[in-house]
């Protein structure tokens, strides 16, 4: 268990120098919201951008470990829905944005260091895949709840339009997108080039850990405690076990079994506040439980790490 720890404390010790930082006002929120800007939309992307040009495609995208993963998100999603409507007794358009934070999990700033210091940079190709599609496919299933439930709103069309505009724009998906031309057409970088946005890129997962501790201080935990036990739970243990079951039924080899189940069990992501507060439905709930499930996962992840 100690050797578990000393992959995942480091990570959540970074998170937690953030969130003190900025509690105790050594940083402002301006500064953290500035370090975070730079990290999202220039190293993070620089950082995707290599990842998905040097990836092996042929190897990279394994249907089965996107079924395992994606299944899981499905069901995470489902349970999150039921859950709500049954046990916390509110109404269905909460209900989607609940379900949207039980299946939108962190995969970029907690999935990469973890997976990176537990199996190493060589074994992240498969992370890489399955960040590929994860905003994309968690905002589409979002979306067309929300807009299937609502009476009135944009409408499915109008809603599927914010997404793929949304999408263009997002500059994580800009990285993922240009890598993969990249790595389809077979474009030289230049040595120049390739260096420096390695060097961009070597930033990235520190200051974005570290920002996301400042940025977690905006997201005090306020009553609904049913609801963050309801959401964490969904995203820290129903989606990797079923990660995990899928994965063996579909005989998964292990280093993309490894990620799958690992990346499934990361805390709700912070795009799980930035939906609810979209619609205006359950944002107290899904901003408590990016807090709360990052918090709690410094012993989840652990234990799945042991299990792996």
């Amino acid at each position: 268990m100690l050797d578990v720890l000393t992959v995942t404390l480091p990570v959540f010790l970074i998170i937690g120098a953030g969130y003190v930082a900025v509690w105790r006002k050594v940083f402002s929120q301006g500064q953290v919201d500035g370090l975070m800007m730079f990290t999202q939309r220039f190293a993070i992307p620089c950082l995707l951008f290599l990842a998905m040009a040097r990836l092996d495609l042929s190897e990279g995208f394994d249907w089965r470990m996107l079924t395992a993963y994606y299944s899981g998100s499905l069901v995470s999603f489902g349970a999150g829905v039921i859950g709500t409507l049954l046990w916390l007794k509110r109404g269905i358009e909460d209900a989607v944005a609940v379900g949207f934070a039980a299946m939108f999990a962190n995969t970029v700033l907690l999935g990469l260091p973890i997976a990176a210091r537990a199996y190493g940079e060589d074994s992240l190709a498969p992370n890489y895949t399955i960040i590929a599609f994860n905003a994309a496919f968690c905002y589409f299933i979002g979306i067309s709840a929300m807009e299937a439930v609502r009476a009135g709103g944009t409408g499915f069309l109008g809603g599927m339009k914010t997404v793929a505009r949304r999408m263009s724009t997002n500059s994580l998906m800009i990285g993922v997108a240009a890598g993969l031309l990249v790595n389809l057409t077979g474009l030289p970088l230049p040595g120049p080039i390739s260096e420096a946005l390695t060097l961009i890129a070597s930033a990235a997962l520190p200051a974005a850990l570290f920002g996301l501790g400042g940025v977690l201080v905006q997201y005090r935990p306020e009553g609904d405690a049913r609801g963050i036990i309801l959401c964490s739970g969904i995203a820290l243990i129903l989606h990797p076990a079923w990660t995990w079951g899928i994965g063996r039924m579909l005989g998964l080899d292990q280093a993309a079994f490894r990620a799958a189940v690992l990346t499934a069990a990361m805390a709700p992501g912070v795009n799980s506040y930035l939906f609810a507060a979209m619609h205006g439905r359950a944002v107290r709930i899904s901003a408590s439980s990016v807090l709360i499930g990052t918090a709690v996962s410094v012993l989840t992840v652990s234990g799945w790490l042991l299990l792996l």
